[in-house]
């Protein structure tokens, strides 16, 4: 019942610029927590930000700062805009959505950003 497809990734410059997006059919969208996660290779998939039903915001260490997590509940789409990308977050990012009613986590196919010269 419930998908979500991630888009915007690509190759950019260090210090440049993404805007990740991610859209959710099915589900309550508006009480579902949403969440950005990222896995290098041969890494392990990482939190990188959270956002509630009520707009409260957090962040790993590592982005903080240079990350931006929001949502659009009309839009039924989370985005993280990501500022002064460095090399090291190369990744693919995916997206999560935990269901208001079961708790279960429902996951994106994930977009890669690559962040080099």
């Amino acid at each position: 019942q419930v998908q979500l497809v991630e888009s915007g990734g690509g190759l950019v410059q260090p210090g440049g610029s993404l805007r990740l997006s991610c859209a959710a059919s099915g589900g309550i969208f508006s009480l579902s927590g949403m969440a950005w996660y990222r896995q290098s290779p041969g890494g392990q998939r990482d939190l990188v930000a959270q956002i509630t039903p009520g707009d409260r915001t957090s962040y790993s260490d590592s982005v903080k700062g240079r990350f931006a997590i929001s949502r659009d509940n009309a839009r039924r789409t989370v985005y993280l805009q990501m500022n002064s990308l460095k090399p090291e977050d190369t990744a693919v990012y995916y997206c999560k959505m935990t269901s208001h009613l079961s708790g279960r986590d429902y996951w994106g196919k994930g977009t890669l950003v690559t962040v080099s010269s």
